[in-house]
């Protein structure tokens, strides 16, 4: 295939999930196959995201699932970094012993959340009505910008999450 949609080289055509964790809410979105553009698909509640987001990696035959990890301005790690690597062993203990691989990738998300919120205002959504589509519009970011990688680069964006590594301890100030 030639033109915008060619398969980059290295690179697999399929369906990527961008995922944006939360307290309390998960958002969750996807790309199309030929990773050009990320859509929301749904917010899911923390407590049955990783149920969830296995539920959408099958429907969708998505081989590759980008976290976004919030670091802090100074690249640094805190306590949501923490949150966003737990969830990663959560979903790599969850998969199904024999399944096909599917990566999991941490993707730097810096300021998505603040940026989902602006973007949401300035469409007019206010306050309250924007709480259910915030984390669907912030994984929407995660996974767009990964796309974007990928596509600059011809390969994956982000830092692969090894199930047989420990997850680092986030570095404090």
């Amino acid at each position: 295939m030639s033109g915008p949609h060619a398969e980059q080289p290295g690179l697999p055509r399929g369906t990527r999930l961008g995922v944006d964790v939360g307290d309390v809410r998960v958002g969750l979105a996807r790309s199309d196959l030929d990773g050009m553009i990320a859509t929301p698909v749904e917010t899911l509640e923390r407590d049955r995201a990783v149920a969830d987001v296995l539920a959408w990696t099958r429907e969708t035959d998505a081989h590759v699932i980008m976290v976004g990890l919030p670091r802090r301005l100074d690249g640094g790690e805190g306590p949501a970094a923490r949150k966003a690597r737990d969830f990663c062993a959560e979903l790599l203990a969850a998969l199904p012993v024999g399944a096909e691989p599917i990566e999991v990738r941490l993707v730097d998300e810096r300021l998505t959340t603040v940026d989902a919120h602006r973007a949401l205002r300035s469409s007019g959504r206010k306050g309250r009505r924007h709480r259910s589509v915030v984390d669907q519009v912030a994984a929407v970011m995660i996974l767009q910008s990964a796309l974007d990688i990928e596509r600059s680069t011809g390969r994956r964006a982000g830092e692969l999450v090894d199930p047989a590594t420990p997850s680092p301890a986030p570095k404090e100030p």
